[in-house]
């Protein structure tokens, strides 16, 4: 018998009560609740309905394992449904067949009355039809393998198709991916291709004789983008450390290291803000090839996304909100100082900082001092310009300034041999022929650091260990790297960041305090502020939707209850849930 916890903070609800009756009931019975030793499977759902006779005869018997999905319980017989990892099969329990000498306590206490959904059950038994043609297992033999404690959300489908009671909201989805792998198929489905996405690509790679590689997650200076880092501290070394934005430059030390081509499935880390394309920790793979160009990898990675969307969806064709998106080869290519003209009616080349911060003006773009002429010109095509590309486009050929990394232009000094895949207006991939000139490189540094200096907090810090690297010489290169979430996110028609991660970054849960008892009123405010932490306090009354009066006492009783407390920044009223 195990020894009696006790949680102080913790009100179990009355489902949870009986489940934890029911489990100190099993083992009074003797029964181990989560049993140690090896369940062996030998067959699974799907499989088995696929091909229930032909290859699962009556005679033969199949071991399954998974949770216990439903019961209908109907006298000595009963039917239920066990979800394995492939998906639900039907089980018919007969007393007599489980239990097969005079106690009937398996059958009659644990299965009818101690069992409970999400209960996970192994059974051994014979595929068979039932009269109405479902194909089912013939239980003979049944253990409990690990009990529930927590109900899981009943999700119901009828006859129609009709969806009832579903697992929706985002807020619990998230928090609670493991319930929503459960209840959810077509979550699971997701995630299943995403693997399926980084293998695609990865045999690509490999078939072409790339290296998988690993580097540094702790770097000493963050390098290789445009970002702010995320700084951490080492103790032993006493030295401070950043989380990598990005993997560029580790990865072109292997190519000046003698690699001819190497690429990593990297995460990086950004401190920068949330939205539904962006989380601060995320999946990138970079590839570096010796001896190529951006034309090169231009045709290499529109080639290799078609091969990927037929691998995963059967198709070129991919789905995504109210876009149909072809990923067949070849992608349009158009300069994107002339997407700039397009769409706004400004030519830019050879503008100055000052003619395109009045560019930026007339365009009601804002714009701050610390911004040189790349982080303008971005600005530009952000605003005016990405919405417009839909199919997937290469935007080429940028501005110097913008690209401190990147080799100039063979024809145009002022320019960069750069593109940037563009798809559903959002940026998918990012690609340079590689500067391997170690001067020019230092010079690049140095003029990042100057925007640094002018309050520019994404500037590139300067790593004097990469340009010794490439004073010892680094062969012409091209290098790539692709957004994986956002990649995942087209091809399964995911229309959040959040969806292609398992478990994406949420601000801390807000719990409710032991006893709490709120009105409607109160009930509103809270649900709102749980999901955002705090809101400005007109903001917040606003989308409360309150009268006065019912305002007023909502968020005067939140207050005198210690749920929340309103605080003065500036001018502004801001209310905060106090954890």
């Amino acid at each position: 018998m195990r020894p009696k916890t006790i949680i102080m903070s913790r009100v179990f609800s009355e489902q949870e009560q009986v489940r934890r009756d029911a489990l100190q009931k099993i083992e009074e019975l003797g029964i181990n609740a989560y049993p140690q030793a090896e369940f062996k499977v030998n067959a699974f759902a799907d499989d088995i309905k696929k091909n229930p006779k032909e290859k699962k005869p009556r005679h033969k018997s199949v071991t399954l394992a998974g949770r216990l999905m439903s019961k209908r319980v109907m006298g000595k017989a009963s039917f239920a449904n066990l979800q394995d990892s492939s998906g639900k099969i039907q089980l018919y329990v007969n007393r007599d067949e489980i239990c097969k000498g005079e106690d009937k306590t398996l059958y009659n206490t644990l299965f009818k009355k101690l069992l409970d959904i999400g209960d996970f059950i192994g059974v051994k038994g014979y595929v068979f039809a039932t009269k109405v043609g479902e194909t089912s297992i013939y239980v003979e033999e049944l253990v409990l393998l690990s009990k529930s404690l927590r109900p899981l959300p009943i999700v119901k489908t009828d006859a129609e198709g009709n969806i009832h009671d579903a697992f929706t909201d985002p807020e619990l989805r998230y928090r609670r991916r493991y319930i929503d792998l459960v209840v959810n198929k077509e979550v699971k489905d997701v995630f299943v291709k995403r693997t399926k996405i980084m293998n695609s690509m990865r045999d690509i790679f490999n078939t072409n004789g790339y290296l998988e590689v690993e580097t540094p997650i702790l770097q000493p200076i963050p390098g290789g983008a445009a970002a702010r880092p995320f700084m951490t501290h080492h103790n032993a070394m006493d030295v401070p450390l950043y989380l990598r934005i990005a993997n560029e430059l580790y990865l072109k030390r292997l190519i000046v290291g003698g690699f001819d081509g190497v690429y990593e499935f990297a995460k990086d880390f950004r401190n920068e803000g949330m939205d539904r394309t962006h989380n601060p920790e995320f999946t990138v793979m970079e590839i570096y090839v010796a001896y190529k160009d951006y034309k090169w990898m231009m045709n290499f990675t529109e080639q290799m996304l078609e091969k990927i969307a037929f691998a995963v969806n059967g198709t070129t064709e991919a789905q995504f909100g109210d876009h149909k998106v072809n990923f067949t080869a070849p992608y349009k290519r158009v300069p994107i100082l002339d997407a700039i003209e397009t769409h706004t009616g400004f030519d830019l080349n050879g503008k100055t900082v000052e003619e395109i911060i009045e560019v930026c003006k007339k365009l009601n773009i804002s714009v701050d001092e610390s911004m040189g002429k790349g982080k303008l010109i971005d600005e530009i095509f952000g605003e005016k310009c990405e919405r417009h590309y839909i199919e997937p486009t290469f935007i080429t050929d940028y501005p110097i300034e913008m690209s401190p990394l990147c080799k100039k232009h063979r024809e145009n000094p002022e320019l960069t041999e750069r593109f940037e895949l563009m798809v559903c207006g959002k940026e998918l991939a990012n690609a340079y022929t590689e500067l391997n000139d170690p001067v020019d490189q230092l010079a690049r540094f140095e003029d990042q650091l100057a925007l640094s200096d002018k309050g520019d907090d994404e500037a590139m810090f300067i790593d004097h260990d990469f340009v010794r690297a490439l004073e010892y010489g680094m062969p012409p290169t091209s290098g790539m790297g692709i957004g994986i979430d956002r990649l995942c996110m087209f091809l399964t028609n995911s229309q959040s960041i959040q969806d292609v991660l398992f478990f994406p970054q949420m601000r801390p849960e807000v719990v409710k305090k032991a006893g709490l008892k709120l009105n409607e009123n109160e009930k509103i405010i809270f649900d709102i502020l749980s999901k955002e932490g705090s809101m400005g306090l007109n903001d917040l009354k606003v989308q409360a939707g309150l009268s006065s009066k019912g305002w007023d006492k909502a968020i005067k009783g939140l207050s005198k209850q210690g749920v929340t407390k309103v605080t003065k920044e500036g001018e502004t009223l801001t209310v905060k849930i106090i954890s």
